[in-house]
């Protein structure tokens, strides 16, 4: 692949990619305010619990192969044929086990609706497992494109149908049945756009030949489900499904905001890694410019969110007063998730599923230890000091990804302290400016424009090159649609 072609793949990858993410996140943050306003904390809370189940049994039926197929020179109908039985018959298997084991589940949480809620909502699991194949041959073509028409039309459906759910009083089975239509229409998206179809002549052989490197992907990826939903997990069980709401409101927005940059980086960064991974030199920089780009959104993005926080009050209701300190909490290491995943992809595209495993494990051992550690003291000193933790842990993942690319604890510092440094001083003025701003709504749009208007100021005038390349982009493609 040469340079130009390159450039011109992550470039569009990346566009399509923003694209994608930020109409998901703007229509998801319209239909989360419809929800929150006819939906309480505790109805939240129910479908909060059951998060954690969910997220693993779906980490089990796809089991590494998207990336498995990724990482292969070349992915045959034989082993797509191969992952879609493989996913099928695992996402059934899983779906009979969680549904005899639902009244257990409910003991657990001491509530007894969630024997049947579980047992709709887990049905969304075994929707996924069908299109895992799909979906793998979307991401290895970098079809994000499709994915972002598919993942719009998608959303719309799913929301429409939660609301008038909502709106008739089937209080948190309209969050269940949203769930499971938005997975259904996205699997009829796929079905769409990828012409592939499986076989019934079933050979499980590449099942065996990918899942030395998948199985690592496995582990960890359970693992790395399991730490995303440990805090709801533990509420669950520590606190009543009010506390749980506040939580998993707060986690949303947080999660909305980092998976924005997070899941533009995601439909390109290992692709294109994968595909120059023979030429260290030129991986690290282009693994650089990633780092840049990616500090360049979520620093200010994400601290930006912590500072106008307040805003799910006005969006919400008073009802959701409590969540604001907790998300304020998880934005600051939201700020840094996206470089996160960035360097998990570095480790991953070199074919190290152990070493991310290994990292990944080690992770959650240490946010499960401390985590523990201050459930006596309160939610909202778990999760401070479940976010100093996380944002720690970022140093020992650049570690890891510099090892295989040679990239430097100066390299890092240069590609991120810079962004860090002026999105707090921006972000430190704007909050002086309008600290005596008592209108709620005011203070918020001024924070923004403030805290938008003096970063693009430093860019420009520091003439970054991220920030003029990300505009030369822009002002190009409105050329060539003149």
């Amino acid at each position: 692949m040469g340079e130009k072609t390159l450039k011109e793949r992550t470039a569009n990858g990346l566009a399509w990619g923003a694209l994608n993410n930020l109409m998901t996140q703007l229509l998801a943050t319209l239909i989360g305010i419809v929800l929150g306003r006819l939906l309480s904390p505790g109805e939240y809370g129910m479908v909060g619990m059951l998060a954690i189940f969910s997220a693993v049994a779906s980490t089990l039926q796809e089991s590494g192969f998207t990336a498995a197929l990724t990482n292969l020179k070349q992915a045959t109908h034989r082993e797509y044929n191969a992952v879609f039985w493989f996913s099928t018959t695992v996402s059934v298997s899983l779906y009979l086990l969680f549904f005899v084991s639902a009244p257990l589940i409910a003991d657990y949480f001491r509530q007894p609706q969630l024997v049947a809620l579980s047992r709709l909502l887990f049905l969304s699991f075994v929707v996924a497992g069908i299109g895992t194949a799909h979906a793998a041959y979307m991401f290895r073509n970098m079809m994000n494109r499709e994915k972002a028409v598919t993942g719009l039309l998608a959303l719309v459906g799913s929301g429409a149908v939660s609301i008038t759910l909502a709106l008739n009083g089937y209080s948190y089975w309209s969050l269940a049945w949203q769930q499971l239509t938005y997975i259904t229409l996205v699997n009829i998206g796929r079905l769409y756009y990828v012409r592939w179809r499986p076989s019934l002549h079933i050979d499980l052989t590449p099942i065996r030949e990918m899942f030395g490197f998948s199985s690592k992907l496995l582990v960890t990826n359970i693992i790395n489900q399991v730490n995303s939903n440990l805090l709801s997990f533990i509420f669950g069980r520590l606190f009543n499904a009010g506390v749980v709401g506040n939580y998993t409101q707060a986690a949303k927005w947080n999660n909305m905001g980092h998976s924005l940059i997070t899941g533009t980086m995601q439909q390109v960064a290992q692709p294109v890694l994968a595909s120059i991974n023979d030429d260290e030199g030129r991986q690290l920089n282009v693994f650089r410019k990633m780092m840049r780009f990616t500090a360049f959104l979520s620093m200010p993005a994400m601290l930006g969110l912590a500072l106008i926080a307040d805003f799910v009050v006005v969006l919400l209701g008073e009802q959701w007063r409590d969540s604001v300190p907790l998300l304020r909490m998880l934005c600051i290491s939201g700020a840094f998730m996206p470089i996160q995943s960035l360097c998990q992809n570095l480790i991953i595209s070199h074919g190290r599923s152990d070493t991310y495993m290994w990292g990944t494990l080690l992770q959650i051992i240490i946010q499960l230890s401390v985590t523990l550690a201050f459930s006596s003291w309160g939610i909202q000193a778990i999760v401070c000091a479940y976010t100093v933790m996380m944002v720690a842990w970022v140093l020992v993942w650049l570690f890891m990804a510099g090892r295989q690319v040679g990239l430097t604890c100066m390299h890092a510092a240069q590609d991120i302290l810079p962004f860090l440094a002026t999105a707090c001083l921006c972000i430190g003025v704007a909050g002086v400016c309008t600290w005596e701003v008592s209108q709620p709504v005011l203070s918020i749009l001024l924070r923004m424009v403030i805290t938008a208007l003096l970063y693009i100021l430093v860019m420009k005038v520091a003439r970054v090159s991220i920030y003029e390349e990300c505009v030369d982009y822009l002002l190009g493609k409105i050329r060539l649609r003149r």
